[in-house]
C-alpha cells in the first residue's frame, strides 16, 4: 500500500520503533533484584496483595465465640490419604476422630478446633513454617492443605444438621485464614501505603504505554491512507 501521508508516516513509525525499544527493556534484568519489568510488577503486586489479605485477627475474634460449642459431625473424605492426615490434625488439637472407610466422626469443641486452626494458618502467614512443621510432624504446608480439605468437606454435613452458623464460621477460616496463608507463602507482605509512588508510577506508565502504541498505529495506518470516520449518510433521490 502506498504512503500517502509521509510525515504521518513517519511520526507513527518513530512511535511504533521507541514502543519496541521500551519493550525490549521491559523484558530485561534491568530492574531491582536482577528481574525484568513484569516479575518486579508482578512481585510487587503480589507483596501488595499479601498485605491487603490479612484477616486473622478478625477471624480469630469470630471464631473465639464458638468456645466451648461442642459439636459431632460425620465427614466424608475423598482418599484414604485425607483420612489418615485429617486424624492426625484432629489429635493434634485435641479433638476426636473416628474413621470408618472414607467417612469421619469427628467430635469437637468447635471454638478451640478453629482457634487453633487461626494461630496456625497465621504462622504460615508470616512464614514461620518451621514451627508448624515442628508441630505437625509434617510439613507445614502440607498440614494446613489437610485442615482446609477436612473443614471444606465438613461445611454441607454442618448445614445438614442445622448448625449453619457453625459452618459459616468453618468455611470463614478457610476463605480469610487458610487461602490466604497458603497462598501467599513464601512472599513478604507490604503496605500500599509504603509503595503509592511505585504503584501510580506503574499505573500511570501502563495507561501512557497503552496509548503510546495505539497512536503508532492510528498514525502508521492514517499515513497510508486508512483512517477511521463515520461514513456519510447516503440520501435518497
Amino acid at each position: 500500500m502506498l504512503i500517502t501521508n509521509k510525515k504521518l508516516f513517519a511520526r507513527g513509525f518513530l512511535l511504533m520503533m521507541s514502543f519496541i525499544v521500551v519493550l525490549v527493556l521491559i523484558f530485561s534484568p534491568i530492574f531491582p533484584g536482577g528481574v525484568n519489568g513484569l516479575h518486579f510488577s508482578d512481585d510487587l503486586f503480589n507483596k501488595l496483595s499479601k498485605g491487603s489479605s490479612y484477616f486473622i485477627p478478625q477471624v480469630a475474634k469470630t471464631v473465639k465465640t464458638f468456645d466451648g460449642k461442642e459439636i459431632t459431625v460425620e465427614v466424608k473424605m475423598k482418599s484414604p490419604e485425607d483420612v489418615k492426615t485429617s486424624m492426625l490434625l484432629l489429635a493434634k488439637v485435641g479433638a476426636k476422630g473416628e474413621a470408618k472407610g472414607d467417612v469421619i466422626n469427628v467430635t469437637a469443641n468447635l471454638g478451640a478446633m478453629l482457634g487453633k486452626v487461626v494461630e496456625d494458618a497465621d504462622l504460615l502467614y508470616k512464614d514461620e513454617t518451621d514451627k508448624l512443621t515442628a508441630a505437625y510432624g509434617m510439613d507445614g504446608k502440607t498440614a494446613m492443605k489437610g485442615w482446609w480439605t477436612l473443614l471444606a468437606a465438613s461445611i454441607k454435613p454442618l448445614q445438614k444438621i442445622k448448625m449453619i452458623e457453625e459452618a459459616n464460621a468453618v468455611n470463614m477460616v478457610n476463605q480469610k485464614a487458610i487461602e490466604p496463608a497458603y497462598n501467599f507463602a513464601g512472599i513478604p507482605a507490604e503496605s500500599i501505603m509504603t509503595k503509592i509512588p511505585t504503584v501510580a508510577g506503574l499505573l500511570i506508565f501502563y495507561v501512557i504505554y497503552t496509548m503510546w502504541y495505539g497512536y503508532a498505529i492510528f498514525d502508521m495506518f492514517g499515513g497510508m491512507g486508512m483512517s477511521m470516520s463515520k461514513s456519510k449518510i447516503k440520501k435518497e433521490a
